[in-house]
């Protein structure tokens, strides 16, 4: 049997949901209100049905916890009448050491867009990133040790990986401060006020380049390790290249007054500046960054990190694209967005809290199945959020849900806690955060071979189609091909199986749902025509991993 004849067939599920409108209430459930403003908006247009559970089940898994169920969950799943199975799962999701994982690769991504190591190694960041969701650090907290680590301390030197492995170039850290918290991709307002956005002005790029204009890398000479000194004169000047005109700013937050320096006192400095010395200085505008970035004054911090979070998980932002938020390029639903901030500052920037209320909408547990008999265009009803986006699976997602899928997960992890409980401490194999950190420690070289082929310095990459390199690998990748024919693992638990049921065992392991009746058909003929069974078995789920229905969340 040859791959092309390999076809995995999916199920149309068309439904449409009545929308019924009533007074909104500020004591509503914040999903509750997201529902209200997504319904009523003029761009809401024939909206998909609520999906299923099957389907309800791996996307939420996906994006919560960065990989595919298991088959036992699916099916668990599948069998539970319990009403509020769903708001369950979502808060086990939450709750398990996976989120926190799921999350350490979506902000390093997010914040590193996959820059090599440079001052600070790969581990100790995500091990910082993972412990912060472990403890369900808030957003202000996070993003203020990132711009206020100096690298001196152990403790806190791999937060300052977000300054010290961009050199803490001005250039580069202005541009970034401003894309990934605020926004606003500033760069091309660095020699001129914006030729293409009116309120993307000079200004606003020297006022962010002033907290970070005095400060400057320094190699301590006996450990070779860098830190961040400080001077503490130095201000800001600019010329426009388009006028000529010369101008000066002190520290700012795009519009918002200055920060004025303080009157100098006797003393400038903590640590004076001299060779091979990091210099302190008693006032810092560089820690002055960290507190401007998250003050409450500040709308555009809080609007971003909102706006990124619901483009995680409803697949584009209410800012689209979600760095170029500007005056020509507003939010599609402004009092959505303004709704989701003010709710972060009074949950003091839970973004645990956040994700689980927009996974709790209406909205999110929509159907991606388009219906052919409306009237409104696809693309009227992504902007309107009225049915559910496909996201491609990141490197890390898909990794993870192919090792999940062919049992390679479930093996590594049970060879890691027979060996622990050889040990003299076994109770220690019982603890879920163990076993997430020992089953991620066994399948990081795989999942890294993932992120060389599919992930891509400097972006964070969202595209539909995979590029030949990829293609080339899911066809033909030893990688792949050992999983797929993995001893014990699901090619050899199907054909361990009556013909009857391959399709309902292969299904529920990858697609994370049942078969439907022609799928079901096409696999029992395909057997029972078969002369080489386990080759065309395994056949079979490799054409399932690589299919476009398992690389996508839907």
């Amino acid at each position: 049997m040859t791959r092309s004849r390999v076809i995995v067939i999916i199920g149309i599920v068309i439904g449409s949901m009545a929308t019924h409108s009533r007074t909104l209430q500020a004591s509503d459930a914040l999903h509750v209100q997201i529902d209200a403003l997504i319904s009523s908006h003029s761009d809401f247009k024939s909206p998909a049905a609520i999906t299923d559970d099957a389907s309800f089940l791996r996307r939420v898994s996906l994006d919560l916890a960065g990989t595919i169920p298991a088959a036992n969950e699916v099916r668990e799943f599948l069998a539970d009448s319990a009403p509020d199975k769903r708001i369950k799962l979502v808060d086990r999701l939450l709750g398990s050491p996976q989120y926190a994982r799921r999350m350490q690769y979506v902000f390093d991504t997010l914040l590193m867009e996959r820059r090599p190591n440079k001052h600070v190694t790969a581990e100790q960041w995500q091990a910082y990133l993972r412990e912060s969701f472990l403890q369900n650090k808030s957003w202000r907290q996070l993003a203020q040790e990132l711009l206020s680590a100096d690298g001196t301390e152990e403790q806190t030197r791999a937060a300052a990986r977000f300054l010290l492995d961009r050199e803490l170039n001005v250039d580069q850290v202005t541009r970034d401060v401003g894309r990934i918290f605020l926004g606003r991709d500033l760069e091309c307002a660095q020699c001129h006020d914006h030729p293409a956005i009116d309120d993307y002005l000079q200004r606003h790029y020297y006022g962010l380049a002033a907290f970070i204009k005095r400060s400057y890398l320094v190699q301590d000479p006996k450990t070779k390790k860098s830190s961040i000194g400080e001077k503490a004169d130095g201000d800001v000047e600019f010329t426009s290249v388009f006028t000529s005109e010369t101008d000066q700013t002190a520290p700012r937050m795009l519009d918002a007054p200055p920060v004025i320096d303080p009157p100098p006192g006797e003393q400038l400095y903590k640590v004076k500046p001299e060779k091979n010395v990091r210099a302190v200085p008693v006032y810092s505008r560089r820690l002055q960054l960290a507190k401007s970035l998250t003050d409450d004054a500040n709308r555009a911090f809080r609007e971003n990190i909102a706006n990124r979070m619901w483009a995680l998980m409803m697949g584009r932002g209410l800012v689209d694209p979600v760095d170029m938020w500007h005056a020509q390029n507003p939010p599609s639903h402004p009092k959505l967005l303004s709704l989701l901030a003010d709710s972060l500052v009074e949950h003091d920037y839970d973004l645990r809290y956040l994700l689980r209320e927009l996974a709790l909408t209406d909205t999110y547990q929509r159907s991606s199945r388009r219906d052919a008999l409306d009237h409104g265009s696809n693309a009227d009803r992504a902007i309107g959020f009225s049915v559910a986006l496909l996201k491609p699976l990141s490197p890390e997602q898909l990794a993870l849900s192919m090792m999940r899928a062919t049992g390679v997960a479930e093996q590594q992890l049970a060879a890691a806690i027979s060996k622990q409980e050889k040990t003299n401490d076994p109770q220690l194999a019982l603890d879920p955060i163990w076993q997430e950190e020992a089953l991620n420690k066994a399948l990081a070289s795989d999942t890294k071979v993932f992120v060389e082929i599919f992930g891509f310095e400097g972006v964070q990459n969202a595209a539909f189609d995979a590029s030949a390199d990829q293609a080339l690998f899911l066809r033909n990748g030893a990688l792949v091909q050992r999983w797929v024919t993995q001893k014990n693992g699901l090619s050899d638990r199907l054909h361990a199986l009556d013909n009857d049921a391959v399709a309902e065992e292969l299904y529920v392991s990858v697609f994370s749902r049942l078969p439907d009746a022609d799928e079901t058909l096409f696999i029992q003929e395909m057997l029972d025509a078969t002369t080489d069974r386990k080759a065309d078995l395994q056949q079979l789920v490799w054409a399932a991993l690589v299919s476009t229905e398992f690389r996508f969340n839907h």
